[in-house]
């Protein structure tokens, strides 16, 4: 049975055991997908650098950090060990707190798309990662929500306080995507618990590789294209 994630393939190999750990905990391809969507929606339109940055880094720290830190105490099972709960709960408030500012920001300046997203989010990453309600809200429906829709929706928000039409084909994708991620991590983790053949458990892992970083390199491609 493979509980210990610290052997997963996107955590470092190098370096010491905290350090790993506080790689592997945000789970750099995954939310570097998200950055990716949420990018998506700022391509839509004329966008600004500046508003594009911000809801990057708004994300990275919402979901990258806060969410992340979240599941770790929301998790039935504790993969990456018994954490300090007092240390996880104030890394990802402080995160949060920060992300909040940077939407509030611009929410008040000219983008008042940024609450209702915002307020959403927020709902998702609470019961989504510590499993309130039973579990009720931790499944597929909401990853995909919260994961893909909506950080695209974001992405346009930020930057013109619209939702046109390229940005729901844009947020349809990165809801498939999602969907296809969540349902291969899926199978991957079962596969990685359960079963002793690792050539399965190998398959499952380069699919997700080539979903997390197929998204990014597409994102970062595009961006050099039209920027630079």
């Amino acid at each position: 049975m493979q509980e210990d994630r610290l052997s997963e393939w996107f955590v470092p190999k190098f370096g010491s055991r905290n350090f790993r750990l506080g790689v592997g905990l945000l789970f750099l391809p995954y939310t570097g997908m998200v950055l990716s969507f949420a990018a998506w929606g700022s391509f839509a339109n004329n966008f600004s650098l500046e508003r594009l940055a911000a809801i990057c880094v708004l994300y990275f720290l919402a979901l990258g950090v806060s969410a992340h830190c979240l599941d770790s105490l929301g998790s039935k099972t504790k993969p990456w060990g018994v954490l300090s709960k007092k240390k996880i709960v104030i890394v990802s408030l402080v995160s949060l707190g920060v992300a909040f500012a940077i939407g509030l920001y611009y929410a008040f300046l000219d983008s008042s798309l940024l609450f209702p997203i915002g307020i959403a989010e927020t709902f998702f990453l609470f019961v989504y990662n510590l499993e309130l309600f039973k579990g009720r809200f931790h499944n597929k429906i909401a990853f995909i929500i919260s994961w893909g829709v909506l950080p695209v929706f974001a992405g346009s928000a930020i930057q013109t306080n619209t939702i046109p039409p390229q940005v729901l084909v844009l947020s349809g994708i990165a809801g498939a995507l999602s969907y296809l991620l969540i349902k291969t991590s899926q199978k991957y983790k079962d596969l990685r618990r359960n079963s002793a053949d690792h050539s399965r458990t190998y398959r499952q892992e380069i699919i997700l590789k080539l979903i997390s970083v197929g998204v990014i390199a597409v994102t970062v491609s595009y961006f050099v294209s039209r920027y630079v």
